[in-house]
């Protein structure tokens, strides 16, 4: 069968690799349909994880349908479709015992630690294949994981109906952030550099977009809230700037979650947290989101479709890495599809 490898740092190529089999009665064999490229598959392909082993079949976006179940499986059956959830965590650390299994001591991510979902077929166990409905579109499927991102932020933020949420930066993150922020009733500004970005995040449910540097978050909030700010902040860009910015805006009693990676020290003084009393908390991935993003997406709530806006063909690989190289500010989702679905039926 045929796969997406980078081999090393730049070189990305479509190999030939041996199709999967099942390992155990737990396992799942699938027909990957479509694949979302996530930011950290980019990261992979610029050798700026520092989790990944090379050569790496990456992609944890993954949308297929079933073609295969162990004798243990009884809740998948041949020609369901799924959803991945691309982590695989030992359920026994403090972290799983409380319940947050997306930072096990010794999680792994498929397509990042170990082999992911730009194949043809691939195999994971039950308990990493959700099923979605039967006339979900395979893309849609698969970006039902980004989709849980955005929820894990707004969990991790308690966000409740009435709040004011502020998101900074509108890519496909925090895009995901802004649909999920919605529906928990959530009023929700958010901010990028870029336009066009903002131009669909109004058109998604953004209540206000700040455009930097042309305006200025603090003075938008001020006004706005009638000088309480932010209930929630939630900082998708991931720099330290951005961090210290995110502690400034937030309200009394407010929440600030990062989702970056950035390992610059951020210079904040202790008394913007304790005057204020802040929680500040880190999401990383998701925690049990699935069940719940499924369910509105099947009710048709929310359309993770939505914010595709470039779909190739998966031998046309190189040609997605290059649009999002040169033109990143007119990407919001890049979608490869293995197999196109028949419209006909």
């Amino acid at each position: 069968m045929r796969a997406i490898e980078v081999r090393k740092p730049g070189d990305i190529h479509v190999v030939e690799v041996q199709k999967p089999e099942l390992e155990t009665d737990k396992d799942v064999l699938v027909k990957v349909q479509a694949v979302g490229i996530c930011g950290s598959d980019m990261h992979i392909y610029h050798g700026s994880n520092p989790f990944t082993v090379y050569p790496r079949i990456i992609g944890h976006e993954v949308g297929g349908i079933v073609e295969e179940v162990g004798s243990g499986v009884h809740g998948l059956r041949r020609g369901d479709r799924v959803a991945l959830e691309p982590i695989s965590s030992c359920g026994v650390c403090y972290a799983c015992k409380k319940g947050r299994p997306n930072v096990c001591a010794k999680l792994e991510v498929f397509g990042v630690h170990r082999d992911g979902g730009m194949r043809e077929w691939m195999v994971a166990p039950e308990a990493n294949w959700h099923k979605v409905n039967g006339d979900l579109p395979f893309e849609a499927a698969a970006l039902v994981e980004p989709m849980t991102i955005g929820a894990q932020a707004a969990y991790r933020g308690n966000i409740e109906p009435g709040d004011t949420v502020f998101i900074m930066g509108a890519g496909p993150t925090g895009i995901a952030c802004l649909i999920m922020a919605k529906q928990k009733g959530a009023t929700v500004f958010i901010s990028d550099l870029q336009a066009n970005r903002l131009d669909y995040a109004k058109q998604v449910g953004a209540d206000f977009t700040i455009h930097l540097p042309h305006e200025k978050p603090e003075a938008v909030l001020f006004e706005k809230t009638d000088g309480e700010f932010a209930n929630v902040v939630i900082d998708a860009v991931g720099t330290s700037t951005t961090f210290a910015e995110a502690v400034k805006l937030a309200s009394v009693a407010g929440t600030v979650v990062t989702l970056g990676f950035n390992e610059t020290p951020s210079d904040i003084p202790s008394l913007l947290l304790t005057k204020k009393e802040l929680t500040v908390a880190g999401s990383r991935l998701q925690t049990n989101q699935f069940p719940d993003v499924i369910r509105q997406v099947n009710e048709q709530k929310v359309d993770p479709a939505s914010i595709i806006s470039h779909r190739f063909d998966f031998d046309e690989v190189k040609k997605a890495i290059e649009l999002l190289e040169k033109e990143p500010a007119h990407v919001r989702k890049a979608v490869l599809i293995f197999e196109r679905e028949d419209e006909s039926k």
